[in-house]
């Protein structure tokens, strides 16, 4: 394929690949590296998508890439039912080690994001004995049988997959930009937390709920960030009733917010923590960590899968947390985040159309609106500015039940010269849109 291969691809694609997996962007890359891609026509992108909050230690890291080529010369797959091997126990132990919580934890692994999400709760469900978990509006699980009913967004994610799974209920999420229950923060005294305890009345028991599955801050849902008082709350009225509380980090874990974990800001310990994502540095890799007296609790042969624990995705996330701890990344990200927030922060006060301002460390979100007073949100708007800041070579992502935010997922290896670059171009677009 010559001249113009992007064209030639995407024709093919349009021949080969069904319509349901979705393109954000028309690029077809050929490579990456650090916080750059490139397209088989040779054009380069600023990425700050990074893969939706996959490459937080950026794209082809050469200590990932190291620790995926010797693994695979030693062993790809011998399935950890079968053979046992040492990067599956090696990692396990650093996750424990690495979770909040002063006591004994344990981790198993899987593929996915959604797999985490399945093993945890039917960990929760086997034991406490208990079928119900509540979920939050707004939410974003995956997209299997189980995690898609968790999952709140119908368009795309649920419409015409059903019918979903049951003993699954909804509650509204601390979301203080659009109040859902028409109040005001700080004066609201953080009701959203404590309508849980109306939720057992009205939606379902206390004593038939196995877990509370939270996201720390949405991701597909908006990068709405609970106000401080939030998660102490929720996670005191979990306790009481003998709720588990699960946290949903896919894509807030592995240093995406400043911390490991971005629970961490609040201050609570959660029963079990789901992530994936950055976790293996590209590689499918996924876990689940928590109190070993709930993880020991299923039986033998009750957990895990055919790929589940990959030795090469444990080898590559085993690189990712060295890079994160000794390469000091974390604080990085931090020096990132403190940027992001100064420079966003302004263009807010420059451009109406920006509504809100939220999230924590890199992890942000602008919310883009048409009426400041009003907030009706700015839906074709975003999806405007994203392709005119494609245009100009960066990649940028959209999210949101309305798609109105704009999210901010770029690798911390980013230099501080595309950083800037990036953040020009999406100056520079946002003058365009709103000229």
């Amino acid at each position: 394929m010559t001249n113009n291969q992007s064209e030639q691809y995407l024709n093919l694609r349009k021949k080969s690949v069904p319509q349901g997996p979705a393109n954000m962007t028309p690029a077809i890359i050929s490579h990456a590296s650090g916080a750059v891609m490139t397209d088989v026509d040779g054009r380069e992108f600023i990425d700050f998508a990074g893969g939706i909050g996959v490459n937080n230690v950026g794209h082809c890291h050469p200590k990932v890439v190291a620790a995926i080529k010797s693994q695979a010369e030693k062993l790809i797959h011998s399935c950890f039912h079968v053979g046992m091997y040492e990067s599956y126990i090696k990692l396990a132990t650093k996750l424990n080690d690495l979770a909040p919580g002063d006591f004994e934890k344990m981790t198993m692994f899987a593929n996915s994001g959604a797999e985490a999400v399945e093993n945890a709760v039917k960990i929760a469900r086997y034991a406490t004995k208990r079928p119900a978990i509540i979920c939050f509006e707004n939410g974003f699980h995956g997209r299997t049988l189980l995690t898609m009913t968790l999952t709140s967004k119908v368009k795309p994610y649920k419409l015409g997959f059903g019918p979903y799974a049951p003993e699954i209920y909804r509650m509204p999420y601390p979301y203080c930009y659009r109040c859902p229950f028409g109040l005001e923060y700080p004066k609201c005294n953080t009701h959203c937390a404590d309508h849980l305890e109306d939720f057992f009345i009205t939606n379902v028991a206390a004593e038939s709920t196995a877990a509370v599955i939270v996201e720390p801050i949405q991701g597909e849902g908006g990068f709405v960030t609970p106000p401080q008082e939030y998660f102490p709350k929720l996670a005191n009225i979990c306790k009481k009733h003998g709720i588990l509380l699960i946290l949903d980090e896919v894509q807030a874990g592995a240093g995406r917010t400043g911390k490991m974990y971005a629970i961490e800001h609040w201050g609570v310990v959660p029963d079990m923590i789901t992530q994936a994502k950055s976790l293996a540095g590209g590689m499918p890799l996924s876990a689940v960590t928590g109190r070993k007296e709930l993880m020991d609790i299923p039986h033998i042969g009750g957990l895990g899968g055919t790929y589940s624990g990959n030795p090469v995705s444990c080898s590559a996330a085993l690189a990712v947390l060295e890079i994160l701890f000794e390469d000091r990344l974390l604080d990085r990200a931090k020096e990132l985040g403190e940027v992001l927030q100064k420079r966003f922060l302004e263009l807010q006060k420059s451009y109406e159309i920006i509504g809100d301002v939220r999230g924590k460390g890199p992890m942000l979100g602008l919310e883009l609106v048409r009426d400041r007073k009003t907030k009706e949100p700015a839906s074709d708007e975003a999806k405007k500015l994203t392709k005119l800041c494609y245009d100009k070579g960066l990649i940028l992502l959209s999210c949101g039940n309305f798609g109105n935010v704009i999210r901010t997922l770029m690798p911390f290896v980013i230099t501080n010269e595309q950083l800037d670059k990036g953040l020009n171009i999406l100056e520079e677009s946002l003058k365009e849109l709103t000229k």
